[in-house]
């Protein structure tokens, strides 16, 4: 397969029939990472929006977002490097060196499109920080979702390592970090959501931690020009008691920026709450495209 050619996603190796469902709906490409392949995917048509997941994650991340976008947009997914199916990126890396990469792949993935709305979650919405600093001629909108490197520091969390773990060690250990970090109610986490940390955590290779407590991401935007918007869960587990802090930063950081909570959620607030976020994210790209 060529750089850049779609092709029909393959769902075989999914744990989930509802991840099956998604990704057979896919089509596949990839694009150049330092040796290896960046694979992206996408759904639906229209105006592109390009999704960045969170750390030690893949495309995943967005399922239950993915086919309401699609209805009217074009949602285009990487797994970023060393995550999911992507290769590891050029060593040593950071935010700072993947977005050079995620901007050369979206031209080759979307040659003939005039720009991208861009929305990451987590470390997702650090990489979509450094691209729409580094894309400033094609990324028309930015939100950043549960994101860390503010400035602010981040509220600890006590995960346990699962590498080592098989069996009903392993579940239990998935399940601990999905409520420490992820949920802010562990009552709502799910098989899938079990089965897709699973696999989040055999697959990463990239460490993405370590960045959340520094100021990157603002100092990114503050070199971007792209319309901002955020959105947390009232509860985040990287932000709490201080989510407030957040809003209001990102609101100070550009005419017309909006932020807003969602009421029970937790960090992963777009898979804990799906309908509130969808609807959250589509008021904020509707929006932009009144105002472009």
């Amino acid at each position: 397969m060529h750089f850049g050619d779609w092709v029909a996603n393959t769902a075989r190796d999914e744990p989930h029939p509802e991840l099956r469902a998604v990704a057979s709906a896919a089509r596949r490409t990839e694009t150049p990472c330092a040796d290896g392949a960046l694979v992206w995917r996408a759904w639906g048509q229209g105006r592109p929006l390009v999704l960045l997941h969170g750390g030690s994650g893949s495309w995943r991340h967005w399922l239950r977002n993915i086919p309401v976008l699609a209805r009217d947009r074009l949602v285009i997914c990487p797994d970023l490097p060393g995550l999911g199916d992507s290769a590891m990126p050029p060593m040593p890396a950071a935010p700072e060196t993947i977005a050079p990469i995620l901007a050369e792949g979206l031209r080759l993935v979307l040659p003939d499109a005039p720009g991208y709305d861009l929305a990451g979650f987590s470390f997702g919405a650090l990489c979509s920080g450094h691209l729409a600093a580094l894309d400033q001629d094609r990324c028309l909108s930015l939100t950043v979702i549960g994101a860390g490197a503010l400035g602010f520091e981040r509220s600890p969390t006590t995960l346990v390592k699962v590498r080592h773990l098989e069996g009903t060690g392993r579940d239990e250990a998935n399940r601990h970090n999905l409520a420490e970090l992820m949920f802010a109610d562990a009552a709502r986490i799910d098989e899938v959501a079990l089965a897709m940390q699973d696999l989040h955590t055999r697959r990463a290779r990239f460490r993405s931690r370590g960045w959340a407590n520094t100021d990157s991401l603002k100092q990114a935007i503050a070199r971007s020009r792209a319309p901002l918007a955020a959105i947390y869960g009232e509860l985040d587990a990287i932000a709490r008691p201080n989510v407030a802090l957040r809003l209001d930063l990102i609101r100070s950081m550009r005419p017309g920026a909006t932020a807003e909570s969602i009421p029970g959620a937790g960090h992963w607030v777009s898979y804990e709450a799906p309908e509130a976020f969808n609807a959250a994210l589509l008021r904020v790209l509707v929006r932009v495209a009144a105002s472009a």
